[in-house]
């Protein structure tokens, strides 16, 4: 696809004007590397001087931070950000909501300080710099909701830009009755995602994806990837899957540009 590594665009005698933070579901899930694949179709649709860390990038160490692992979180952060400052890296722009939190919130207290974009922050500032333009015929009166992803929204109060995006498609959207700063985890936070819930208690995406079926909706959209997985898990298992479709908001804006 096109995509440069910082250490090709060093070789070059280049600075991009931002890097893309890939993150691991982006890197190595199936379902989210098309998310991925999504936004650097935007990124180079709008000309955006970018490129990845590529090899070089490593976890945030979010997972670890919420474990309990505070050891290991700070290796990988410090790790991570000695490559990112030895590529004088000042602006990053991920589709990861935990990588966004911890690189934004986390990285400048043990020496990594950079302007860090949400994807659907970044799609919002190509809009208003006229670089990207957004087709609202192709999903005109399509029934959505939207679910906040919670390092999105409770943690960074980013609650209103990925609804304008989504406005900006011409879908018919309804809001879940627990939205915004009432919003219910997807399940996968806090490292949640890589454990079964405590016995006896009902799964976290099973009830949020009930949230979502509430709307009646032909399509699902998140900002996140782990959100992503766990809805999707959810359509599933309410055999919903012929009916609802789960789409981040970059794929949903790379379709309607027909990218």
């Amino acid at each position: 696809m096109n995509v440069p590594t910082m250490a090709e665009m060093m070789a070059q005698g280049k600075q991009p004007e931002v890097l893309f933070w890939v993150g691991a579901a982006g890197s190595y899930d199936d379902r989210a590397k098309k998310i991925s694949k999504a936004f650097v179709k935007i990124l180079h649709k709008a000309n955006v001087d970018f490129a990845v860390l590529g090899t070089e990038e490593s976890s945030t160490g979010d997972a670890a931070k919420r474990a309990g692992n505070e050891f290991l979180f700070q290796m990988q952060a410090m790790t991570n950000i000695e490559v990112l400052n030895a590529y004088e890296v000042k602006t990053i722009v991920t589709c990861d909501p935990h990588s966004y939190n911890t690189l934004k919130n986390e990285y400048p207290g043990l020496g990594g300080v950079y302007k860090v974009y949400h994807h659907t922050q970044y799609i919002s500032k190509l809009i208003q710099e006229k670089r990207l333009d957004i087709d609202d015929s192709i999903l005109k009166n399509k029934r959505l909701t939207y679910h906040d992803p919670c390092y999105l929204g409770r943690a960074n109060d980013v609650y209103e830009t990925p609804r304008d995006l989504i406005r900006r498609l011409g879908v018919k959207m309804t809001e879940m009755k627990r939205n915004k700063t009432t919003a219910l985890c997807c399940g996968a936070g806090g490292a949640q995602m890589f454990k079964e819930p405590e016995k006896g208690n009902k799964d976290i995406n099973i009830l949020r994806t009930e949230d979502a079926l509430e709307t009646k909706p032909q399509i699902i959209a998140t900002g996140c990837p782990y959100c992503n997985t766990m809805m999707t898990d959810g359509v599933k298992f309410k055999e919903q899957e012929d009916q609802i479709v789960v789409k981040d908001i970059a794929e949903l804006i790379a379709e309607a540009n027909s990218l």
